[in-house]
């Protein structure tokens, strides 16, 4: 009876606390992960990609996660069925990446059964009102149908395909996200040139490899990540800050040195 957790609630107030909380009333047994509350507020985008390169790693579980600058509008509040597990969340493009790695969206519904709700649900914090207890019936056994009516699933809500390039000698690809260590993540899955190649990445000076220590100190380097990502990592730096990029920025990468036509 696992269940994870995902938001932008940070740690300096209550909420997440409040959200376990929520659980615990209604599903004692349950086994909370924490994946992160340190999504930076409102950020949508790169909570799914936290989520979707996370649940992979996890046992079979109810995902919830809880991005959602929408709250107390008209999106609606969502479960999705995947073959890997369940996800439960707002209907804002934050689930749909997890439930493809999951092994594609099932059955959707909306969470509109009252007695899956707080008794006083507010506009403002839906992660404890709508979203805990929804999740907390899941994992107690409770079947998806009984949350709400059935959603097709071509009618929820997507975020934009980042973009990626290559041509000949050359990638450009958005940047996906950064991490603590200022490595910086890129949409594409492949490597424009082979390890040892020198590449110029958004005019600064790097080589192709398959470790950090690929590069001299403070150098760039550029790899596959732990997430099968296109990345590009600084030898004991943040590459985020030598290449002056962040999520949703394009880099292009060219491969020869510095200068090279």
């Amino acid at each position: 009876m696992w269940i994870s957790f995902t938001t932008d609630y940070g740690r300096l107030d209550g909420f997440v606390a409040a959200c376990h909380g929520a659980i615990a009333r209604i599903a004692p047994a349950a086994r909370v992960i924490d994946i992160t509350h340190e999504v930076p507020p409102g950020d949508v985008a790169r909570g799914a990609v936290v989520l979707a390169q996370t649940v992979g790693d996890l046992p079979t579980a109810v995902h919830l996660a809880v991005v959602d600058p929408g709250v107390g509008t008209a999106r609606r509040p969502i479960a999705l069925r995947a073959p890997g597990g369940l996800l439960v969340g707002p209907d804002n493009g934050l689930l749909i990446g997890a439930a493809e790695a999951l092994g594609g969206i099932a059955e959707a519904v909306e969470l509109r059964n009252p007695a899956w709700r707080a008794p006083t649900v507010t506009r403002t914090f839906h992660g404890r009102d709508i979203f805990a207890p929804a999740a907390a019936q899941l994992v107690d056994g409770a079947p998806l149908a009984d949350a709400g009516p059935a959603i097709d699933p071509a009618e929820l809500v997507r975020l934009p395909e980042p973009s990626v390039e290559a041509g000949e000698g050359w990638l450009a690809a958005q940047v996906l996200s950064v991490d603590r260590f200022g490595n910086v993540q890129l949409a594409a899955t492949a490597l424009p040139a082979p390890r040892g190649s020198a590449v110029t990445i958004a005019d600064e000076p790097g080589r192709v490899g398959e470790t950090f220590a690929d590069a001299p100190p403070g150098g760039l380097v550029l790899l596959i990540d732990s997430a099968g990502r296109v990345a590009v990592a600084a030898n004991g730096a943040p590459a985020d800050v030598a290449l002056g990029v962040r999520p949703g920025d394009m880099v292009r990468i060219t491969v020869g040195p510095v200068g090279q036509d």
